[in-house]
């Protein structure tokens, strides 16, 4: 019988459980696997290279599932962590978007993300908004190529703190998901 320390199962554990900022790398692997399978001679027959192309086919589909409501939790998570440090920003904000204008108003707040992502030297900030960005430009997608009108820019937008941002990149959040 194998007797693994606590230390070791946890980490076992926790290696084997899906994180978001981890999700989108984890097909990358798959093709090895089928590949080493593939390359076995007992799998060299017609269902292993079947096997080999719908595992290729698979690991070339979209790597996230991601939804707003991770995005929300990610913003609570960032919340949380500009909290323990400093941050004197002032960021291009939205803070009354109609409903029609809510892709234009999320394009300016990933925007805003990237300034953030450049001025502070804090690793856990840094991965806390790759993940957002990685996270909302996924679930954004399928509205990519909407295009609104009557909307106010990203320059026009009025500045505000990083708090209010956060408050209001919730908000704008929320649109998404009511509509959803």
């Amino acid at each position: 019988m194998l007797v693994m320390s606590q230390d070791v199962k946890r980490s076992m554990l926790a290696d084997s459980q899906p994180t978001r900022s981890h999700k989108p790398y984890w097909r990358s692997t798959s093709i090895q696997c089928y590949l080493c399978l593939l390359l076995n001679s007992h799998f060299l027959t017609e269902a292993g290279i079947h096997v080999f192309i719908f595992g290729c086919i698979s690991a070339g589909l979209p790597k996230t599932e991601a939804n707003w409501q991770n995005v929300i939790d990610d913003l609570k998570r960032f919340e949380d962590l500009i909290q323990a440090i400093h941050i004197d920003a002032t960021l291009y904000t939205e803070s009354d978007a109609h409903p029609s204008c809510k892709v234009t108003a999320m394009k300016c707040f990933l925007l805003e993300l990237h300034v953030i992502w450049q001025e502070v030297n804090n690793t856990h900030v840094r991965d806390t908004v790759d993940n957002l960005l990685i996270l909302a430009n996924s679930s954004l997608s399928s509205n990519r190529n909407v295009t609104e009108s009557g909307c106010k820019e990203c320059e026009e937008l009025e500045e505000k703190n990083v708090k209010e941002f956060l408050r209001s990149f919730v908000h704008i959040v929320q649109m998404f998901i009511n509509t959803s």
